[in-house]
């Protein structure tokens, strides 16, 4: 059970979570980054507006991961499916030779 202190944005408060501390401050740490990107690109004074920005950025990544990761899985199935009806062929083939031999 991890516990991490955000100072972020003007506010101050703690967490408790299922992770460990060292996962918590990385996560943190990525937001920060987010959070300083934005602040460097755009013209939000608001850090409730700047915080949403940073949600729907972080949304918009894992979406995208998201995305390739069902993609790569549906090209390794493929694949798959390709190599066992590969293989079945081989076998059949190779049934067939002993056949003719006995």
């Amino acid at each position: 059970m991890g516990l991490l202190q955000i100072n972020v944005l003007g506010s101050s408060f703690a967490i408790q979570a299922k992770e460990d501390d060292e996962y918590l401050k990385k996560l943190l740490s990525y937001y920060k980054q987010i959070i300083a990107e934005i602040e460097k690109s755009d013209n939000l004074n608001d850090p409730k507006q700047t915080a949403i920005l940073a949600g729907i950025l972080l949304c918009d990544e894992l979406y995208k991961e998201k995305e390739k990761a069902a993609l790569l899985r549906k090209t390794l199935n493929s694949k798959e499916t390709e190599n066992n009806e590969d293989i079945n062929k081989i076998a059949t083939d190779l049934i067939s030779q002993i056949e003719k031999v006995l």
